[in-house]
Formats: C-alpha cells, structure tokens, sequence
C-alpha cells in the first residue's frame, strides 16, 4: 500500500512539474506571437468548462472566476419516483458548488464540494494543445484532479485516511467540426483504495464521449457518455453498474450558461459517478438536473488583442 501511494504521489508531482513547465512556456511562445496569430485560434469549442457530466477542453481567461452550481434530482420513475416524489424533483440526490480560476488562458484550479459523501475536489486543468485554422486540428486538455469524503463513517469503513481518497486522471481531446459541431473523446483513470463493492476493481480506465450542437446563437443541444462496463470493471458485481448517459440543452445568457439535463447518474463529481451509477434508462432511473455557471472577471486585462475562450 505504501509503494503504491508512493508511485500515486511521484505520479501527479512530476505531472505537477510538467504542467508548470509547459504553461511557462506557452505564455513565453504566445508572448511572441503576433495578434493574427493569436486570432487565428479555433475559440469557443464548448461554451463551458462543464459539459452535462464530464469536463470540457475549455478553460477559465486568465484571472476570470467561474462559479459552478449543480444539482441533482431522484428518480422520475421506477419504484423510487413518480407522482409520489413530485417525479424526482422532492429527492436531492447530489448537489455541487464549486469555482474554477484561470492561472494563465490555459491554466486552471478549481475546487468544489459535492453532497453525495461530504465530498471535497482539487483539480488542475491545464490546455496544452489548441485547434487553430491551418495546421493543430485538436484541443487537449489535461485534468488532473484529487478528491476526500469527509463524511461520517460507517461500521469498518474508512479504516485511514487512504480509503477517503481517489484520485483522477484525465486527458481530454475535442475538435470543432463547424460552427455548430464539436465533439470531444474523454479517456480517464481512476485511483481509489477502497471500494463499495468487494468485486469491484480499485482502479478503474474509462472511456467517455461528449458533444454539443449549436442549435441557434445561444441554445445548444449536448450529450454526454461514458464507457465503464467492459473495459477495467469485472462484469459480474454484487450490485449492477451502469455506464453514465446525459443529454441536455445548454443556454448561454450573457455571462451566465445554464444547462437543463437528464441523466442516470446519481452523483456530479466524476470521482463518485464514474464508480457508482447504480441507476439505468430503462428501468426509470433517469434524473432531472440543472447546471448554473456564472464567469467574474476579478481583473480587467490591459491587452486588447486578449480574446475570451469561453464568452
């Protein structure tokens, strides 16, 4: 357990490191760069940092803060929905508030607190790769994110802090196709050291895919999946998984994007749902959810060649 906690940390320093060193020297190269060069960025691949589940390629304009609430209804079905819970919206499976600021153009910190578990998120997110006009035909986009329950324990749970613990990696690749198509693969592993199901695997590699279609200038139709089942997680467990499946319409208001979604995942935090979506489409166990991201800008930029990614 040591070793590998030991292998876990010298993971994220040097990757730590790496991004510190690769965000210097973007900010050196852009330095250098003309204002047609910096225009000719493919911008606004996604109109947020926050798609209907996982995370977008785009990051925070330097020195911007963006407040992120989501929420999370029950079932609209099933045996734990309909009539009786108000179709899902009487139950609050998971809510998340959390702020996002941008280091540099393409760096970002972000941290959060999610209700399922009391849990509290790290992460870094930092652009090291940006589609332009004629010659980068992607974005990548690299989170790394660290995460702690800090809730209650019950009976033999929690026995070190460890347990509390899981960890994400996450590098993200999008492409904007045309003024109203981007899409973005979304491949993730997951490092956590204790399990609800002794079945299941501690580690887990996901496959996720996202998309957004722009259906008029401010509205915009998004999807969101992610593969688990059938990759790194066995196939018999003592309580069904479910891959996590959302779709949603985003709404751009000025500053404001807010997004109106449904989805089977019960839990916000990629941390909780990607190793815990008990709920299926099927079956009724789909959920209404709303996301409210609000951008601030704490200091005005003197450079008038400085686009926003996001607005």
């Amino acid at each position: 357990m040591k070793k590998s906690k030991l292998i876990v940390y010298l993971i994220l320093l040097t990757l730590i490191l790496a991004l510190r060193a690769a965000a210097q020297n973007t900010d050196s190269l852009l330095n250098t760069l003309n204002s047609s060069m910096k225009f000719n960025k493919v911008e606004a691949t996604f109109k947020s940092p926050r798609l209907v589940l996982s995370q977008s390629t785009e990051t925070q304009k330097k020195h911007d803060l963006d407040l992120v609430i989501t929420h999370r209804f029950g079932d609209i079905g099933g045996n734990f929905g309909s009539s009786h819970t108000l179709y899902g919206l009487d139950v609050a499976t998971d809510l998340y508030i959390g702020f996002d600021y941008g280091i540099t153009n393409n760096l970002t910190v972000g941290i959060g607190r999610s209700k399922h578990d009391e849990l509290y998120n790290l992460f870094i997110k930092h652009k090291i790769l940006q589609q332009t006009n004629d010659g980068i035909p992607l974005n990548i986009t690299l989170l790394l994110q660290g995460a702690v329950a800090t809730r209650t324990p019950f009976a033999n749970e929690f026995i070190s802090f460890n347990h509390r613990t899981s960890y994400l990696i996450q590098p993200i690749i999008s492409r904007k196709f045309s003024e109203r198509l981007s899409l973005q693969a979304i491949p993730s592993y997951l490092i956590r050291y204790m399990t609800t199901d002794i079945l299941d695997s501690k580690n887990l590699f996901t496959i996720g895919f996202a998309g957004r279609f722009k259906i008029t200038k401010r509205l915009s139709f998004i999807v969101d999946y992610t593969l688990i089942n059938g990759l790194s997680r066995p196939t018999r467990l003592s309580v069904a998984q479910y891959n996590p499946l959302g779709v949603g319409l985003e709404i751009e208001t000025g500053g404001h994007v807010f997004s109106l979604n449904f989805i089977n995942a019960e839990y916000i935090n990629e941390n909780n749902f990607l190793t815990d979506t008990k709920k299926s489409w099927k079956n009724g166990g789909v959920r209404f959810g709303f996301s409210i991201s609000r951008n601030f800008s704490l200091f005005k930029s003197k450079n008038p060649d400085i686009k926003s990614t996001i607005y």
